[in-house]
């Protein structure tokens, strides 16, 4: 009988209900898997459920029987996929399953910050309103969206999403050319550019060697518009250290952040020392995390399964 064994069910919301497969299995379940767990877990495993616990080498050694991975997410790289393709393990991911949550809450960022919501918020919570003596109070800037430059980096599906809220807002989106190449045709806008000229920048890119840190102390002070920055997309992209410096330095308006380097953030990590300020927003990775997403991401996941198992793999990686 097939054995499957998924390694961190915990990071599936308890709302969404855990189909199995339809054919005869015997099926384990974990709600977490630290790195040090998963080569004993999976060792007699023929089938493996993740999302964020990790399937290297050493832990594929002592699973001779695995056959076929199901990540429960787009990101991949928990998985070593070379060392499972050259051992036959097919690997299989879930996408375009957060083409409306990630945008809408990419927006969700944009709008608290180019408004000051949390700012404001807080201020009616100290008092601040009723010390104010009129009907309203000008303690932090408030900007329309419209007539503003949107710039996205990363044309994926999840840009385009974002794309399409911004225009509906009367913003102007632009997709940034990739970092240091030319020549990518007339849907993208020099990289300078973009970072240059846009009141709202809105991260949609791949972590790779190619992208990592690709927003730094030398961007940030090329922002001439002193932009609001939004990371929905991999903790990694940005280098934290000189986002908190930039907005010591003024240089950008806001961050609105739900992705970090590390995730949970390390003690040391230079954004929890500027949680509190009004323009600044972190949220805990859960802007993939609607109801709708979480279901789609799982009948993914089972898809996939029973796909490999009848013959004919779906989604497949390497």
């Amino acid at each position: 009988m097939t054995k499957i064994v998924f390694l961190d069910r915990d990071t599936i919301g308890p709302g969404v209900r855990i189909v199995r497969p339809g054919f005869d299995h015997e099926w384990i379940e974990y709600g977490k898997t630290a790195p040090e767990q998963v080569a004993e877990r999976i060792a007699e495993a023929d089938i493996v459920i993740t999302n964020k616990a990790p399937i290297r080498t050493d832990q594929l050694v002592a699973a001779p029987n695995l056959k076929m991975i199901s990540v429960a997410a787009t990101g991949y790289d928990v998985i070593d996929v070379a060392a499972c393709t050259g051992r036959g393990v097919t690997v299989s991911n879930v996408r375009g399953y957060a083409i409306n949550t990630v945008p809408e809450h990419a927006f969700a960022l944009i709008l608290a910050l180019r408004r000051s919501i949390p700012g404001y918020r807080q201020d009616v919570i100290n008092g601040e309103w009723q010390k104010s003596g009129q009907f309203c109070f000008f303690n932090h800037p408030v900007k329309d969206l419209a007539g503003s430059r949107l710039g996205i980096i990363g044309e994926g599906v999840i840009g385009a999403a974002v794309a399409r809220i911004g225009a509906a807002f009367g913003m102007e989106p632009v997709f940034a050319a990739h970092k240091g190449v030319s020549g990518l045709g007339p849907l993208y806008t020099p990289w300078d550019e973009v970072i240059e000229t846009s009141d709202v920048i809105s991260l949609h890119a791949p972590l790779m060697p190619a992208t990592k840190h690709m927003i730094s102390t030398p961007e940030f002070e090329a922002m001439k518009k002193k932009p609001v920055l939004v990371n929905t997309s991999r903790g990694g992209l940005v280098d934290e250290a000189a986002l908190v410096d930039a907005l010591d330095r003024g240089l950008i308006a806001g961050a609105g952040f739900d992705v970090l380097t590390q995730e949970p953030p390390a003690p040391d990590n230079p954004l929890l020392t500027v949680l509190e300020r009004p323009n600044v927003i972190v949220t805990p990775h859960t802007a993939w995390a609607s109801d709708e997403a979480m279901k789609e991401v799982w009948r993914q996941v089972i898809v996939h399964i029973e796909d490999f198992v009848s013959g004919s793999p779906s989604n497949t990686l390497g």
